[in-house]
């Protein structure tokens, strides 16, 4: 049996789909973790959204959290979840521990540009998006 395979993303059975999630290995879960820009950075930069990074300063859009704002303190590609600060369970004992969020339930408000690639990443889309502009 074959483990995972790039063809079931293109099947239109649920099975599958879920298939391919489950079984997808580490380099296309990260492609999971996408989370929408804010209106103001959707224009700044002329995309749509971007894989979430620890240090992102994200608001919670559904759920029991929601409404708040915190920065990435962690990231689950197994489990395709994101733990935000200030999103924490109380448990019977009185202990708090982070809440898995999922990134689709996300939107992100401030980027974190320490890194050359991600800030070449986005500045080729914003040269598109100028060039489009002129021609």
């Amino acid at each position: 049996m074959v483990d995972w395979s790039k063809d079931w993303i293109s099947s239109k059975t649920v099975a599958k789909q879920r298939k391919y999630s489950y079984n997808a290995p580490l380099h296309i879960r990260q492609k999971f973790m996408g989370v929408h820009l804010s209106l103001e950075l959707r224009k700044k930069y002329g995309r749509r959204s971007i894989t979430v990074r620890k240090g992102d300063t994200v608001k919670i859009l559904r759920g029991q959290f929601s409404k708040k704002s915190g920065k990435v303190t962690d990231m689950e590609l197994k489990r395709s979840k994101v733990y935000v600060e200030g999103a924490e369970h109380i448990k019977k004992d009185g202990s708090k521990t982070p809440y898995p969020i999922n990134p689709s339930n996300l939107i992100i408000t401030n980027l974190i540009l320490d890194d050359k690639k991600r800030k070449e990443k986005l500045s080729v889309k914003e040269n598109k998006k100028e060039s489009k502009k002129n021609g």
